[in-house]
C-alpha cells in the first residue's frame, strides 16, 4: 500500500445557495481546489463524488458534476453513508490511490438541501435509523434521538442546558471569523437558552442548520505529491464503523448507556492504530479537531468518544473552555457544522479542508490568527458522524508520512 497525501483543497460558501445549481456549487470548491494544486481537471484520474440525499434534482450527481467540472471521460462514482457521506468518499479515495489503481483523485463533497420543500428536508433527515420500526411506529425524530442522549448525559453527569450553550457559543464564534460559514454573527448563551425547543432540552440555538455548499479535496500517490507541493498533508489514519439502525438495539458492548457513540469509539481506535496515537491520552498527541457537532450535546460525547479526556469529563472540558484555540484541544475553529453548515454530503470533505488548512498554518488567512491552532505535533483529526452513530468515520492526518506500514 501506497502512503497517499492531500495536494489540493477547496471550499464554497456554505448557506442557502439558490444562485447555484448543484454542479455549479461542486465547481466552486473543485476550482478552488485545482488552482491550490496548480492543476487541471484533465490532470485527474478519477473523480469520488459525496451526495447524500433525495433533495437534489440531479438524481446522478456524479456524472453531472464530472462533467460539469471537465473531469470526463474519467471515471466517477457516487458514495453514501449519511452525515458522513463525503468522510466515506475520502475512505474510497485513499484506497484507491493508496492501492496503486490510480495516482491522483478528486475527492468532492457537495449537497443541495434547499432544491426541496423544507418538510420534505425534515422528513428524510427523520428517517436516518430504522424507519419502519423507531420513526414509524414510535414517531422518533433526528433531534429526538440527539435528546435522549443529552438526557443521558444530563442524568449521569449533571450536565445544564447552559453547559450545551456555551458549545454552541464557541462555534458561533468561530464561524464568526469564517467568511465561507452560513452564519457569521455570534452569539451569547442568552440567546441559546431563549430560542425555542425542538427536542427537549435541545433549543433552535443547538441544533445545525440546513445548508447547500460543496468542499474538494485532491489525493495523490506519495511520488505525485512531491512533485505537486512543498506541503503535503498525509493521511496517517482511517477508521470506521456501523452502528446499529434501531437506537433501542446501542450499547451492547462498550455500555455507554446513551452518552456516547460505540461505533465512534470503534473508528477512532482504529484510526489512533494506523496512526500510532494512544487513544486514552488522544488530546496529547493533536493539535486540533473538527468533529461532527450536529447538535451541541454531538460535540460534548465526541469529546469522549475520542479519547480526548474520560467518560463524563468533557463537561469539564466545557467549563473551563479547554476546546477554544489555546486549549487542551482546539475544537471546530472552522464554526463547525453547528454554524459552519451542515450540507450532509460536503461535512467531511469540510472538516478536512479545514484541518489540511490547519496543517499547512494557513487558515489564519481565512479566519485569522485567533482561528489558526498552534501546530507543534504536526496531526488533526476529524470526527464525522452518519445519523446518530449509524455510521463513523474517524481520519488521522499528518505533516509527518504515515508510520512504516501503516498505510
Amino acid at each position: 500500500m501506497r502512503d497517499v497525501a492531500i495536494v489540493g483543497v477547496g471550499h464554497s460558501k456554505f448557506g442557502n445557495r439558490f444562485d447555484l445549481r448543484i454542479d455549479e456549487l461542486a465547481w466552486e470548491a473543485a476550482s478552488e481546489a485545482l488552482k491550490d494544486a496548480s492543476l487541471s481537471a484533465k490532470d485527474m484520474e478519477f473523480v469520488v463524488v459525496g451526495c447524500s440525499g433525495g433533495w437534489s434534482a440531479e438524481s446522478l450527481p456524479a456524472v453531472i458534476c464530472s462533467e460539469y467540472c471537465g473531469t470526463l471521460p474519467k471515471g466517477s462514482m457516487r458514495v453514501e453513508a449519511a452525515c458522513a457521506t463525503s468522510s466515506a468518499a475520502v475512505a474510497v479515495a485513499y484506497n484507491l490511490v493508496a492501492s496503486g489503481y490510480v495516482d491522483l483523485v478528486l475527492t468532492l463533497g457537495v449537497e443541495k438541501m434547499h432544491e426541496s420543500p423544507n418538510p420534505v428536508q425534515i422528513e428524510f433527515i427523520g428517517r436516518a435509523g430504522n424507519y419502519f420500526w423507531e420513526f414509524e411506529n414510535f414517531g422518533m425524530t433526528f433531534p429526538g434521538y440527539y435528546a435522549l442522549h443529552a438526557t443521558s448525559y444530563m442524568w449521569k453527569h449533571g450536565l445544564k442546558e447552559e453547559d450545551l450553550a456555551e458549545i454552541a457559543v464557541k462555534n458561533h464564534h468561530y464561524a464568526s471569523k469564517n467568511p465561507k460559514a452560513q452564519f457569521t454573527k455570534e452569539i451569547s448563551v442568552e440567546t441559546v437558552m431563549q430560542s425555542r425547543y425542538v427536542a427537549w432540552p435541545l433549543k433552535l440555538f443547538d441544533c445545525c442548520p440546513l445548508t447547500d455548499g460543496s468542499a474538494a479535496l485532491i489525493l495523490a500517490a506519495e511520488d505525485v505529491a512531491k512533485k505537486i507541493t512543498d506541503t503535503p498533508v498525509w493521511i496517517n489514519g482511517i477508521g470506521a464503523a456501523t452502528g446499529t439502525g434501531n437506537l433501542s438495539r446501542r450499547d451492547m458492548h462498550l455500555k455507554l448507556e446513551y452518552s456516547g457513540l460505540e461505533s465512534a469509539v470503534y473508528a477512532a481506535k482504529q484510526a489512533y492504530k494506523q496512526a500510532g496515537i494512544t487513544y486514552n491520552n488522544a488530546a496529547k498527541h493533536l493539535d486540533v479537531a473538527s468533529v461532527h457537532d450536529c447538535f451541541t450535546i454531538a460535540e460534548l460525547m465526541a469529546y469522549e468518544d475520542l479519547g480526548f479526556c474520560g467518560r463524563g469529563e468533557g463537561l469539564k472540558l466545557v467549563r473551563e473552555k479547554q476546546t477554544y484555540n489555546g486549549g487542551l484541544i482546539p475544537v471546530n475553529l472552522d464554526g463547525g457544522l453547528k454554524a459552519k453548515g451542515h450540507p450532509i454530503g460536503a461535512t467531511g470533505t469540510s472538516m478536512i479542508y479545514s484541518l489540511t488548512k490547519q496543517l499547512r498554518q494557513e487558515y489564519g488567512k481565512i479566519g485569522g490568527k485567533e482561528a489558526q491552532a498552534t501546530i507543534r505535533k504536526g496531526r488533526a483529526v476529524a470526527h464525522n458522524i452518519g445519523g446518530t452513530g449509524h455510521y463513523a468515520y474517524v481520519t488521522v492526518l499528518s505533516l509527518e508520512k504515515p508510520q512504516s506500514g501503516s498505510g
